[in-house]
C-alpha cells in the first residue's frame, strides 16, 4: 500500500462500513479504502518507487507462465476477508486461479480461496502490512503472502497459514535470491537487491 493512511474504528451498527468507504472513494478519486477487523483503512495513491517495484515484481511471475493457464497475475484485485462481515483488502499484487471470475462475493471482492499468493509493497503505512494483514491473509488462508518492506529493505515470505496465523515467516535481505513456494503454481525466484533498489526514489 502507499502513502500515508488514516485509520477510523467504528463501534456504532447505524455505520455501514462499506458505504463510508464508497463514499471517500468516490470524493477522493484515487484513494485505496479497505476494511479490516472493523477498522477502515484509507491510502492514498503510491508513489512512482512503489509502483516501479510492483512492476518489477510481475516479471518473475510472467517469465514463470502464472499469467495464463490454471492462474493469473492480477493488480489491486478485492480479496473478501474472514475477519469481519464487511471485511476485505486490496492487495498491490495477487496470483489467482483462473476462474476467479466465478469467485465474485460482493463489493468487487472475491472468495480467498482463489487466491494463491497475495503481495504488498509498502509505504509510510508499513506497519498495516506487517502487522495488520499478516492475521487478516492468514485467517482467509492465503498460501503466501509475500512483504516487499521498503522502509527495513528487506523480503518478508510468509507461509503455512493454520489458525489465523503464519507459521513459517521468512526474512531476506538484499544480496539474496528467493524461491517462492510450489503452491503458487510454478517456480518463481526473486531478486531481493533488484526489488529493493527500485523501490527506492531515484531523487538526489
Amino acid at each position: 500500500m502507499s502513502a500515508a493512511s488514516v485509520e477510523q474504528f467504528f463501534n456504532d451498527e447505524r455505520f455501514s462500513l462499506t458505504a463510508i468507504a464508497d463514499e471517500i472513494m468516490e470524493r477522493h478519486p484515487g484513494y485505496r479504502v479497505e476494511i479490516i477487523g472493523g477498522h477502515l483503512l484509507v491510502t492514498p495513491s503510491p508513489d512512482a518507487p512503489h509502483a516501479r517495484a510492483l512492476t518489477k515484481l510481475m516479471s518473475p511471475f510472467m517469465a514463470a507462465g502464472l499469467d495464463g493457464g490454471e492462474t493469473e497475475v492480477l493488480q489491486n484485485v478485492a480479496i473478501w476477508l474472514p475477519t469481519g462481515v464487511e471485511d476485505y483488502a486490496i492487495p498491490d499484487l495477487s496470483v489467482v486461479d483462473a476462474d476467479v471470475d466465478h469467485h465474485l462475493i460482493e463489493n468487487n471482492a472475491y472468495d480467498p480461496v482463489c487466491f494463491r499468493l497475495v503481495l504488498e509493497v509498502t509505504s509510510k503505512n508499513w506497519k498495516d502490512d506487517l502487522r495488520t494483514k499478516v492475521g487478516a491473509y492468514a485467517e482467509a488462508n492465503v498460501p503466501v503472502y509475500l512483504i516487499v518492506d521498503r522502509k527495513h529493505q528487506r523480503l518478508h515470505v510468509l507461509t503455512e497459514p493454520t489458525g489465523g496465523e503464519y507459521t513459517s515467516h521468512r526474512i531476506h535481505a538484499p544480496g539474496e535470491t528467493v524461491t517462492l513456494p510450489d503452491t503458487v503454481g510454478a517456480e518463481v525466484t526473486i531478486d531481493v537487491e533488484n526489488i529493493i533498489k527500485e523501490g527506492q526514489s531515484r531523487a538526489s
